[in-house]
């Protein structure tokens, strides 16, 4: 049901981005179309090594290749919220048109990257308890956060990790270099919180408990 359902939001955000291209003639927001793709990719390699760890009786290469690959594309999901800077680089007339399809596709980033931090946090808990699987959430978070700052303002992508590692590991020593500029630093950090703090509200939502059972209502009818 949650594939679905989120199958379902990213087909309508995707339509919402092609409504807005032939409303305005134009392919401004066609990169959503993209961004959203990347968005799956953490799901994508979850689903992967959730599986490969419930059908291996040990833990294999192919195991921490999936494992490795979902914290580098991890970011991609949640970072289209980044993305509602294009509504300030200038004035729009359709403002609040524009607003929709990317906080629609945000919403749908931030889902992907929940569900893919759950099945994620699940591995963990059976492998280290529910203890180290929490703390396993503030550092991907934490990574998370710094990963969508070397996106958004530094322009890396998860692939240069393997096509431009020297060029990463030199934008990655000028940030931890200039301690003068506070935005480098506090960015990083408040968004991993937010995403932290997101991650465990929807963790509370989805195990919330029916409001009425099936013995409250027996005993509602006997009344």
């Amino acid at each position: 049901m949650p594939i679905l359902a989120l199958t379902f939001a990213s087909g309508v955000c995707v339509s919402l981005v092609i409504a807005r291209i032939v409303w305005t003639g134009r392919f401004h927001y066609a990169f959503l179309v993209w961004n959203l793709l990347l968005a799956w990719l953490p799901l994508v390699f979850a689903l992967l090594a959730n599986d490969e760890y419930r059908n291996a009786p040990r833990r294999t290469w192919r195991f921490y290749a999936f494992t490795t690959a979902w914290l580098l594309f991890l970011p991609n999901a949640p970072y289209i919220f980044t993305d509602l800077i294009h509504l300030m680089s200038r004035y729009y007339g359709q403002f609040w048109v524009d607003l929709v399809p990317i906080l629609s596709c945000a919403l749908t980033g931030l889902v992907l990257s929940f569900l893919s931090l759950y099945l994620m946090q699940c591995i963990v808990a059976r492998m280290f308890g529910w203890l180290m699987s929490w703390l396993f959430i503030a550092g991907a978070a934490g990574l998370s956060g710094f990963g969508i700052y070397l996106g958004r303002f530094l322009r890396f992508n998860s692939w240069d990790v393997l096509f431009q590692p020297v060029k990463l590991y030199q934008g990655i020593g000028r940030w931890a270099t200039d301690p003068a500029n506070s935005t480098s630093f506090a960015f990083p950090i408040l968004f991993a919180t937010f995403l932290f703090i997101a991650y465990v509200m929807l963790y509370g939502l989805t195990h919330l408990q029916p409001g009425v059972t099936h013995e409250t209502r027996a005993v509602v009818r006997n009344a």
